[in-house]
């Protein structure tokens, strides 16, 4: 995803910078999970890391399907996120899936490596989901779907293709593909919170190409659509009624704050959004993996892992 800052890319090494820009710099030594599961799917052999909770409770557990960005790795995505330990005190499992190429099909075609190479993620996810209520007895009805960038706009696509046996999702700086909405046809309304920083460098939140890619190693040609579209494409698709918006109160004095929109759809369902103003290409309160002259600002003013959270649990 390029951005506007031509003299600082040009020192930058590609392959380095198309990890770091989609939050999934090696900045945190703790592997992800607790264990490596393999599953085969279009003949290949792929992989996903699976951190099981400290404590449980009765009864099929919720798993969370969390999707590391384009250049990104499963490990550093649980590191950055924080997932693990919430799912210790929650008790949902953490799953964190591993791209092909580093990255994920999420119809943007040769944008992604994985597009390039036509690699059918949805399948790979599908079979996750079978193995997790096979073997580790997850609830096939609370499968929760969130991601960053890349795998942020995986999490859409999964949205519009794998509804049966997703409930609920929760993309953070990364829309809906535009190549995907013509044939958007979730089977129920989909519960869907939409994390964005209208300052992202990287993933425009009007709308547009990325401006760094998994696949092109520079500007993509595929657009995503805006936050805003976005969100009227899951309204409509939800039929939800009006929309009622509010600013969080500030918790920190960082040079951020927070709008949000959301919506009541049918079947309980729920649409929203959490627009940070100056926020950048980044996980609310995560790390600042790169300076903001790079990838725009962290939010402090709340924690997008225990948002995310919450909104799930309420499905």
């Amino acid at each position: 995803m390029d951005k506007p800052f031509a003299p600082i890319l040009a020192g930058v090494a590609a392959a380095g910078l198309i990890a770091a820009v989609c939050g999934c710099a090696p900045l945190h030594a703790s592997p992800a999970g607790d264990r490596t599961v393999t599953v085969e799917t279009g003949g290949l052999p792929r992989q996903y890391l699976i951190h099981e909770p400290s404590s449980r409770g009765p009864g099929k557990r919720p798993a969370v399907l969390i999707f590391h960005g384009g250049g990104g790795t499963a490990e550093n995505m649980a590191a950055t996120t924080g997932f693990d330990t919430l799912a210790d005190t929650a008790g949902f499992v953490a799953v964190y899936p591993v791209g092909s190429g580093k990255s994920w099909n999420d119809g943007r075609g040769a944008d992604t490596a994985a597009g390039a190479n036509a690699v059918d993620d949805v399948a790979f996810v599908s079979a996750i989901i079978d193995r997790l209520v096979a073997d580790d007895d997850v609830d096939p009805h609370r499968v929760y779907a969130t991601g960053l960038s890349n795998g942020a706009m995986f999490t859409e696509y999964l949205g519009c293709r794998l509804s049966a046996k997703i409930a609920a999702i929760a993309p953070v700086a990364g829309p809906l593909p535009a190549a995907d909405a013509a044939d958007c046809a979730p089977s129920h309304p989909m519960p869907v919170l939409e994390i964005h920083g209208t300052a992202d460098p990287i993933v425009p939140y009007d709308g547009g190409v990325v401006r760094v890619t998994s696949g092109r190693h520079g500007p993509g040609t595929s657009p995503v659509l805006s936050v805003d579209a976005t969100q009227q494409l899951w309204r409509t698709k939800g039929e939800c009624g009006p929309v009622t918006t509010s600013e969080l109160p500030k918790t920190a004095e960082d040079g951020t704050a927070v709008h949000t929109a959301a919506a009541a759809c049918a079947g309980d369902a729920r649409v929203a959004a959490y627009s940070i103003d100056n926020g950048g290409h980044t996980w609310p309160g995560g790390p600042q993996y790169l300076p903001a002259a790079l990838v725009g600002k962290v939010s402090r003013q709340f924690d997008a892992t225990t948002v995310i959270w919450q909104f799930f649990s309420g499905r």
